[in-house]
């Protein structure tokens, strides 16, 4: 089974670089989707329906921002859409679907790059998402939590750490929210797989930043060890190009 998630930074804009021919190609099992920016009757989901997959679609009350999905071609036993806290619900940071011996989240954790209230409402986010997970565990022992976390977790997962200490993303106080969160039961699953440097997942559009392969590691499949103990690969699919992220990657026995 493999599973993939992806920040495809609006779904639509997507599709217009060849995001369902690669989808085609790699042919996932579930694909979690995050930044859909598109309620679903703004494109044609036919081209997903068509492929086999159910779409589980949570788009934000805001037009054109942030939201989260779930293609899969594995029918859930029940789907969950959001957190029941209506200040992330509104934003479609958080579905779930549960199957037979697992359950799956595709998560976006805000980003707080654009100002000290943003910043800080995602650390108010962090909180309570870690709050939450740690309830959510005790009922369903096998979780994955997949998406973007929009936090490099160390100094290896950034291009730069020393000129990014201050920066949204990887200031300390984040780094330490994961450090916390992999300690209380969730495994970093591409880390279990691959030590290497230099592993990255999201470049700016500026400067060139994705072909100097400049870039932050900030999406991740989060595993619990009951799940954990079916993965048997993890990987980064830099090659895709459809979006300012790239998709990650987990096989499942």
């Amino acid at each position: 089974m493999k599973i993939v998630s992806y920040n495809v930074n609006g779904i639509r804009a997507a599709l217009n670089k060849g995001f369902a021919d690669w989808l085609t190609s790699v042919n996932p099992d579930i694909i979690g989707l995050q930044e859909i920016k598109a309620e679903i009757h703004q494109f044609d989901r036919s081209i997903f329906e068509d492929m086999g997959y159910e779409l589980i679609w949570y788009p934000a009350v805001k037009k054109g921002y942030s939201g989260v999905a779930i293609l899969t071609k594995i029918k859930p036993t029940s789907v969950v859409y959001g957190m029941d806290m209506g200040v992330y619900d509104d934003e479609g940071r958080m579905v779930r679907a549960d199957f037979e011996d697992f359950s799956f989240i595709s998560a976006y954790f805000p980003s707080g790059t654009t100002g000290d209230a943003r910043q800080d409402f995602k650390y108010k986010f962090l909180d309570d998402i870690y709050g939450y997970t740690q309830d959510l565990k005790k009922n369903i022992p096998n979780l994955i939590i997949s998406g973007d976390y929009n936090i490099c977790h160390k100094a290896i997962d950034i291009h730069n750490p020393i000129s990014n200490k201050n920066s949204s993303g990887f200031l300390p106080e984040e780094r330490a929210w994961i450090d916390k969160f992999t300690k209380n039961g969730f495994i970093d699953t591409f880390r279990s797989f691959n030590e290497e440097p230099h592993q990255y997942t999201w470049w700016s559009y500026r400067a060139n930043s994705r072909s100097k392969n400049l870039g932050w590691r900030i999406d991740y499949h989060m595993a619990t060890a009951g799940a954990m103990e079916r993965v048997k690969g993890a990987s980064i699919l830099a090659d895709a190009h459809h979006s300012d992220h790239c998709p990650i990657m987990i096989e499942l026995e």
